[in-house]
Order: C-alpha cells, then structure tokens, then sequence
C-alpha cells in the first residue's frame, strides 16, 4: 500500500481509507456498469440511484423532514453567499441579519449587500475573531428576511456548540466546516448549505438543504442556474450535476452509517481528538497559544500560535519530516491550523500530539 502522510489540510480534507479504497475499485469500472465513475451520464440508471442513495442516506442521518429538499450544486459557499441574499433577500423589503465570527461570515456579508439592507446583529472583528456570541448577546429583530450565521469558521477556530435561537426568523447556516460532524435539528432551520470538501467529500459539490416554503420568497426573473425553484424542479440536474462528488458524497454517508454508526458516535470520536489537543495547549505554560477562548473552540479547525513566527517555522519543518502535513495557519492570521475533520484518524491525532510534546520539550 502506498504510504499515507498525517493529511491536516483545512479543504480538501482527508477522506477514509475505505472510501478512498471504494473509489479506487469502481474507478475503471462500475460493477454491473461497465463504464468509470468519472464516466457515467447523470442521466443514466447508475447515477440516479447514487443520487438517489446520497440524498436518502442524508435523510437518515440527519433526519430531514420531509418538507426539506436536498440539492447537490456548485460554486461551493462562495456562491451560495450571493444564492441566499438572491432568493431570500432581493424584493423583501425587509433587511437580513448577519452574525459575523470571522472570515467566512464577512464575505457572505459582502455579498448580502449587492442585494438588499444587512443589519450585523454582532461582529467579533474588534477581538480578532477569538470567539463566538453568547445568546444574550443577541437581539433578533421580527422584521429579518432571514438569520444568516456561520456555525464553524474554518481559519480563526471558532464554532457554535449550539445554533443561535432566532425566534420565527428562518435561520440560515454555512455549514461547510462543520457539516455531518454532530447531530443537529434541521427543524430549527430554514436553510443549510455546506461545501462537501470538509467533512463529506471532495471539492465540487456543494450540498444545500431548504425548507420547502422558503421557496414561496424567491422573485421572479432570477438567472436561471441562480434560482433554487429551478434545482428542485430538475432535482440537482438542470445542468450537468457534479457526479463524482455526489457519488462520493453517497460513500461519505454509507462511511459514517454503517462504519462509524451515525452523528452521535462521530461527535464522540471528534470531542475526543480535539481534547487531545486542547488539553495539551492549555497545558504547555504559554509555549502553544490558543487562538479562539475555550468555551468556542472550534472541534474541526484548531488554530493555534507559537510565541514567535521563527518558532512557528522551525515547528512546521520538522513536523514535515514526522509526516505531520498542511499544518500552517492561514495567511490572514498565521501560526498553525490543525484540521481534523470526520475522517482524520485518531492515530494522527495522537501522531501531532506526542509531536508537540516533543517539540517543546526541545526548544
């Protein structure tokens, strides 16, 4: 077997050996098929029961009630940022409200603008995006077209241990980091949107879950591939769906059915591999520092510092060489990220873990 490095990546994260071994049998041929996974028509019986497949064994472990649709689209959040302010906020006349925690919420904000009035109900831009709000300090407004906030911020480490109560204003959510990682209530939302490339698959395919009537709020006249009416219609297939993803998507979900035994048990396993971390940053006398305050610590993404950036480079030089890969920060806050998604094995966890011990025992 080809040797497999301690994959951190912040996206596209690491996927499970057995799925990465599922792939690698139908890559030349699916059974029964006869033709590549990268090969097969949308429109053919093959990918229509995968399709069919992903979207149930979503259903199941999420359990989406049946006034939900499940789209598989494009453009990753980048796009939905401008979907959901298309559909739900142009022609309202009522301005939607933002919650920003970091780099993620900001740029759907920007993008919320183009189309109508956004109220920031908080903003954590002043202590550099170290934590999330408490409920207390939020006040909803009735009026909101919609709620919009970002449950995990990928670069600064921050995540919502419970979602934001918003009264009767539908709540929205980029989910893309956080997606799949602990059961929730989708009762309490009216729109879900996450990129598959964290927790649910390669990049490509971005899966949104709407509340059927939201529906009711989109205008007329939207650019066609832009509208969500139109996506439920063709179900995911107006245009050319993103079928390796989605088939993919259906392995991620087979994965954490039947080998890991659903939401529950990957919301222990990952409270698990990020105490390991956690706990030894909090416990190193200042050499690890933290970025985000304890009580909104992030379960996916632990970004963290060391006390000068050459130490942080010496760091990432030799963790290489332990096959502890993809570890830097973001360039918007340097120090070290550490990513680790459903997938990432407990064993490379523990990996970093005795790697840090060591390394500050040396410097």
């Amino acid at each position: 077997m080809t040797k497999r490095v301690h994959n951190f990546s912040a996206g596209p994260g690491v996927l499970p050996v057995p799925v990465l071994e599922a792939i690698q049998h139908d890559m030349l041929a699916l059974p029964q098929a006869g033709i590549s996974v990268l090969e097969i028509s949308h429109r053919s019986k093959w990918f229509i029961e995968i399709y069919q497949e992903a979207q149930a064994n979503l259903r199941q472990l999420l359990n989406i009630p049946s006034n939900y649709h499940v789209l598989f689209l494009q453009g990753g959040a980048n796009l939905q940022f401008s979907m959901v302010p298309l559909n739900l906020l142009r022609g309202q006349n009522a301005p939607a409200d933002y919650i920003v925690t970091g780099s993620w919420s900001v740029k759907a904000v920007k993008e919320a603008q183009r189309e109508g009035e956004v109220r920031v109900l908080w903003n954590g831009k002043d202590d550099k995006f170290v934590r999330v709000p408490k409920q207390t300090e939020l006040t909803f407004n009735s009026d909101a077209a919609y709620v919009h906030f970002t449950s995990n911020e990928t670069i600064q480490g921050v995540e919502f241990a419970v979602e934001p109560d918003a009264g009767e204003v539908p709540l929205v959510c980029d989910m893309s980091s956080d997606f799949m990682s602990r059961p929730l209530d989708v009762n309490r939302y009216g729109l879900i949107y996450a990129g598959a490339q964290k927790n649910a698959g390669p990049s490509g395919a971005t899966i949104v879950i709407i509340r059927d009537d939201l529906l009711t709020k989109v205008p007329d006249n939207l650019h066609t591939m832009l509208d969500y009416r139109i996506h439920v219609k063709k179900e995911s297939s107006y245009n050319t769906p993103p079928v390796f993803s989605v088939y993919v998507i259906m392995l991620m979900t087979r994965w954490l059915m039947n080998d890991i035994g659903g939401l529950a048990e990957i919301a222990k396993i990952n409270h698990q591999k990020a105490s390991l971390l956690y706990n030894l940053i909090d416990n190193s006398n200042g050499f690890y520092i933290g970025h985000a305050q304890a009580d909104s610590r992030s379960l996916m993404n632990v970004s963290f510092n060391l006390q000068t950036p050459e130490l942080e480079q010496a760091f990432l030089s030799e963790a290489a060489k332990h096959d502890l890969h993809t570890l830097k920060g973001h360039l918007s806050i340097g120090g070290i990220r550490a990513s680790i998604y459903n997938a990432m094995p407990l064993e490379s966890v523990q990996a970093l873990r005795d790697f840090m011990i060591k390394f500050q025992t040396n410097h």
